[in-house]
């Protein structure tokens, strides 16, 4: 608990974490609250009301792989290792702090974002209610997304060492590259749904088709998602734990 202290403390002094929980809460709520006017919400699902929290996920993988780039881009990690020689106990330090803050903000983002859409939303298709374990799944299930969002984001830059890389790493991966392969012939319509990110939107995606949402059958489902995602994130974190005990800092 030494340890997650510490690094809560060295993540907080700087004014980054701040600016990414604001953007983040922004974006969440700006989208959830156009989905909500536009046409009385009558495309106001959960899906689509919160596609302002997934875009969210990347901002806190930003916030969370400066835990690790900030630290290296001004020495300071020399510091760290010094007092704390245990490398991988420091990387699981950070990675602790970072999967409990995106459980929270993810969380909060999804039920503030959700309950605004609830509001405001005069002619959604369906009624916004939490009454089953598929709607807080729907919604509550970024927590959990956002929570290994971290994890990833942690790993990468542990590996890379730089913010710029990491940053455009985490941001063009999800964002263009998973979207770029689905549109190679054959290859990217039957593995595409399959990569990380996309395999992650599936867990907190209907499981049928909805107005505004097409439910593609031939993706896995949420609880396959889920464990993809959580599968890349221990891959790439033991990777990254292996490659820092072994490389000067």
């Amino acid at each position: 608990m030494t340890l997650v202290n510490v690094e809560r403390i060295k993540l907080f002094s700087t004014r980054s974490p701040y600016w990414c929980l604001v953007a983040i809460a922004a974006v969440a709520l700006l989208f959830a609250l156009l989905i909500a006017l536009v046409d009385n919400g009558s495309a106001a699902i959960p899906a689509l009301a919160l596609q302002g929290v997934n875009l969210g996920m990347y901002v806190f993988m930003v916030l969370a792989a400066l835990t690790v780039t900030t630290e290296y881009r001004f020495g300071t990690i020399r510091s760290t290792f010094l007092a704390a020689p245990n490398r991988t106990a420091v990387l699981v330090a950070k990675t602790a702090l970072v999967v409990v803050l995106g459980a929270v903000v993810g969380l909060l983002a999804a039920l503030a974002a959700f309950f605004l859409t609830k509001a405001l939303a005069k002619e959604p298709p369906a009624p916004l209610v939490l009454s089953s374990a598929a709607d807080w799944r729907e919604v509550a299930g970024h927590a959990a997304l956002f929570a290994i969002a971290g994890v990833i984001a942690v790993a990468v830059g542990t590996l890379l060492r730089q913010t710029a890389g990491a940053v455009a790493l985490l941001l063009l991966w999800p964002l263009i590259v998973e979207s770029l392969f689905g549109l190679i012939p054959t290859v990217g319509e039957k593995v595409g749904p399959w990569l990380p990110f996309r395999s992650a939107s599936a867990f907190v995606s209907p499981t049928e088709s909805v107005r505004g949402f097409s439910f593609d059958p031939s993706g896995p489902s949420p609880l396959q998602g889920l464990l993809v995602f959580a599968a890349t994130a221990v891959v790439l974190w033991v990777v990254a734990a292996l490659v820092v005990n072994r490389r000067d800092a």
